[in-house]
């Protein structure tokens, strides 16, 4: 069993494996972890969340399943259901992630740890519906607020079952909004996913935060009269943040520690520029592949270790420099390294294209 810093990510050597969807592998994952109540809209390419809990609902009396007239309905009943303690969640894509940010920058300000799946898909507006990684601005730095959220983003399918599992954990322990985001590609995608259970000693527990005698009277606020009382509220919050942000902000870097090359892709990308690490790995051709796991907080200190002595470096998105300017901003003044792109805005970008852009780069 493997760690994630903050918490239980494991792949379980005992095996327990079936065949399944992304969108499938997200809905067990949320219920090892506990997960009670669901508030959704449908959206390709998550609507199969939606059916799947209601599914489970069926089977369950316990389980609460909401289908609301609307994405940022289903946003407030999500937060509603946290407020009495329930945990909570919902799902959504594109132009539901735009409309839900209204609820979710509600809850980054009373600090409601709501858990929400992000199935992006090309934009702007109703775009195309199956991928692209065009959400990542919108999911980690939200609406009319400061960002203060926690953003998981996994590479394949046992990683959407890890990483969900562990974002309900980190919500409910460091009570900031906390997202998985994936993309179409992954909710889709069939194959093996490794069920492994976490033990009731890792699940952190959800409690309420009204109806909660040892913590009554309890006064949680989303409006403020006076400006100087908002930047008290937000100044013990970047504290909190930064605090958390040493225990989750993880990432992995894989290949030639020593090479001149690193390259730099998140997400399902990140994992396509796995495969062709070790296709260029045969090849004798020398590469480093740094892939952060939460977008957010950023992995900033890991970064700049693995951009040490790197000339060139290549940053690899099926955007157009929204990773890009995270990892400029993140090495700057750290690294004189020179900047090479792959961006495919609303595209996905095969291992072969990116062996490719490598072989280029180092011509």
């Amino acid at each position: 069993m493997r760690y994630l810093k903050g918490g239980v990510v494991a792949t379980q050597t005992k095996s327990n494996t079936a065949l399944m969807t992304g969108n499938e592998a997200v809905v067990k994952a949320a219920l090892a972890v506990g997960a009670e109540m669901f508030s959704g809209y449908p959206i390709t390419p998550t609507t199969e969340i939606l059916t799947e809990w209601s599914k489970a609902a069926e089977k369950d009396r316990d389980l609460v399943y909401l289908q609301t007239e609307d994405e940022p309905a289903a946003g407030f009943v999500m937060i509603g259901g946290v407020s009495m303690g329930k945990k909570a969640w919902t799902a959504t894509a594109g132009v539901g992630n735009v409309l839900m940010q209204d609820p979710l920058s509600m809850a980054e300000a009373m600090r409601f740890p709501t858990v929400t799946y992000i199935g992006q898909r090309g934009g702007p507006s109703t775009g195309t519906v199956i991928y692209s990684q065009q959400e990542l601005n919108l999911t980690r730095m939200g609406g009319n607020g400061e960002g203060l959220r926690i953003v998981f983003a996994p590479s394949n399918l046992q990683e959407l079952y890890d990483l969900t599992i562990e974002a309900f954990n980190a919500a409910w322990k460091y009570r900031f909004p906390t997202f998985i985001l994936s993309d179409g590609y992954l909710a889709k995608t069939y194959g093996e996913v490794n069920l492994w259970q976490p033990k009731k000693s890792e699940i952190v527990p959800a409690e309420s935060f009204f109806l909660n005698p040892k913590k009554q009277p309890n006064n949680i606020r989303n409006c403020y009269s006076l400006e100087e009382e908002l930047y008290e509220a937000l100044m013990r919050d970047f504290k909190d943040f930064a605090k958390m942000s040493k225990e989750v902000a993880t990432s992995e870097t894989l290949g030639d520690k020593k090479s001149n090359l690193l390259v730099c892709a998140w997400g399902a990308v990140g994992n396509s520029a796995k495969t062709a690490l070790k296709e260029l790995e045969r090849q004798n051709i020398s590469v480093k592949l740094f892939r952060p796991i939460t977008m957010r907080p950023f992995p900033v200190e890991e970064l700049q270790k693995a951009a040490e002595g790197a000339k060139e470096i290549l940053i690899i998105e099926s955007a157009n420099g929204q990773f890009g300017r995270i990892i400029r901003e993140s090495l700057y003044g750290i690294s004189e390294a020179k900047i090479h792109r792959l961006y495919k805005p609303a595209m996905g970008i095969m291992p072969e294209e990116i062996q490719a852009k490598v072989k280029e780069v180092f011509k």
